[in-house]
């Protein structure tokens, strides 16, 4: 993902109103991201728990959708993200909703999708892969898990956008 600013990401909500964009607080290690090996960012509002951000890069530009956390979280089941579809995380998946763009999401319509949420995707498709018979290139699998990720995110965004 290329670098991006706060007040460029700020600017690419697609479902968010002004007040909710001006609320909005970035996490405080922002500064610090990891451009190259992240294919989105996404993090919970640490002075709004109940809302979350996911940015997305869309033919080059930072697309960035407003999230609602679950409120009751219960730890007794465990769920598939639905982006990274990893497996071995121990990260908690929680069911993310985001209003849809434009009038449909100020009718009140939103999508869902399950999320990790400490939003490790982008970490969880590039963990070591061990050689094997079936997949004897560690790297292929890894690049496998990195498009896949891109592309369900995308597909998200769709929906959001829809």
């Amino acid at each position: 993902m290329q670098p991006v600013t706060e007040a460029l990401i700020r600017k690419s909500f697609i479902n968010a109103s002004r007040s909710q964009v001006a609320a909005m607080n970035f996490p405080p290690d922002f500064a610090e991201t990891d451009w190259e090996n992240v294919d989105q960012i996404g993090w919970q509002d640490h002075k709004m728990p109940q809302r979350s951000y996911l940015v997305v890069p869309v033919d080059n530009k930072p697309v960035a959708i407003l999230l609602r956390a679950p409120e009751l979280v219960s730890a007794s089941r465990k769920a598939l993200c639905a982006l990274c579809e990893d497996l071995v995380s121990e990260d908690d998946v929680y069911l993310f909703v985001a209003p849809k763009a434009g009038a449909s999401g100020k009718n009140g319509n939103s999508v869902g999708t399950l999320i990790h949420s400490t939003f490790s995707c982008s970490r969880n498709v590039r963990a070591e892969v061990k050689p094997t018979v079936i997949h004897p290139d560690p790297e292929l699998v890894v690049a496998e898990r990195i498009r896949g990720l891109q592309e369900r995110t995308l597909q998200f965004v769709q929906k959001v956008r829809s």
